[in-house]
């Protein structure tokens, strides 16, 4: 590994000079948040399980471990912004290394949703004599690709198109550009999960009506659920944007926020052309 080193000079009390050697990488100081978001994930993991099966006290764990882990995010993520701007640790070699850990978070992000499009495919590529030999399966009444989804599908490329125009502008010094994109972005985004809110409430059909119901739930609520965490990843930014810690060269939690908003446009054409247009059409394979 080649390390990258400099040297400041400071005095000591006899005014001689001391040279100590410098890298331009971040030596992370000793934080309680991993170890408390651990705990305060494995709480969730529990409630959750006491809650599915009507244990007491389990939703009540549930929802105490849940803001418990809201609460050590905000707060983590607080600590790094403030090393990456008050304090200056993010350096061009730790930004590097920022950018490498967002693209490998992605990439496993593609592996997550490649198990659902694999169980979405595995079932209806090869429908079997239990659910009618058909797909969609008999008694499933599925949406029209051509109304909500369709619209769905606009709002999400409009908002990767103004991220893209909000970049443009942070880099160009813009700043009156960027934050009306940026609205744009949020607007559209909240949009967005209204509008697949407002599909679940008329849809005929609950994650526990067969392999139709978990396959379509099961796909499409975990990208609902990640244009969440990409809506309030963009607020954030918007707020840090307005109080300055953003320049055209030092800004990287934006860049990461329009990485991953452009790649829950990519899951999303992906599920619109496969659930909701392709798995629409009627498949019988043994008539």
């Amino acid at each position: 590994m080649i390390e990258f080193k400099f040297k400041i000079n400071i005095k000591n009390k006899n005014m001689n000079q001391v040279s100590i050697p410098r890298h331009g990488y971040h030596l992370v100081n000793a934080s309680p948040w991993p170890l408390l978001t651990s705990v305060a994930l494995f709480g969730l993991t529990i409630g959750g399980v006491l809650n599915f099966h009507f244990f007491s006290k389990g939703s009540l764990l549930l929802l105490l471990s849940f803001f418990f882990v809201i609460f050590c995010a905000v707060l983590w993520w607080r600590d790094v912004i403030r090393e990456g701007t008050a304090e200056g640790f993010h350096s061009s070699y730790v930004q590097k290394g920022l950018r490498y850990g967002m693209l490998l978070f992605i990439l496993s992000e593609v592996m997550f949703f490649l198990g659902f499009f694999w169980a979405f495919f595995h079932s209806s590529l090869a429908p079997s004599i239990e659910i009618g030999s058909i797909w969609p399966p008999v008694g499933i009444s599925v949406f029209s690709p051509w109304r909500v989804p369709l619209l769905n599908t606009l709002v999400l490329l409009l908002s990767g198109a103004s991220i893209t125009w909000a970049h443009y502008a942070l880099i160009c010094k813009k700043k009156e550009e960027a934050i009306h994109s940026i609205l744009v972005t949020i607007c559209l985004a909240l949009f967005f999960t209204g509008l697949q809110l407002a599909e679940y409430y008329e849809a005929p059909y609950r994650i526990s009506d067969g392999v139709y119901g978990s396959t379509f739930y099961m796909a499409t609520g975990f990208h609902g659920f990640h244009v969440i965490i990409g809506t309030i990843f963009i607020i954030v930014c918007f707020y840090r944007y307005i109080a300055g810690h953003f320049t055209p060269e030092h800004h990287f939690g934006f860049e990461a926020a329009a990485w991953y908003w452009h790649f829950v446009d990519v899951v999303w054409l992906f599920l619109y052309i496969s659930i909701y247009y392709w798995g629409n059409k009627k498949v019988n394979l043994y008539i």
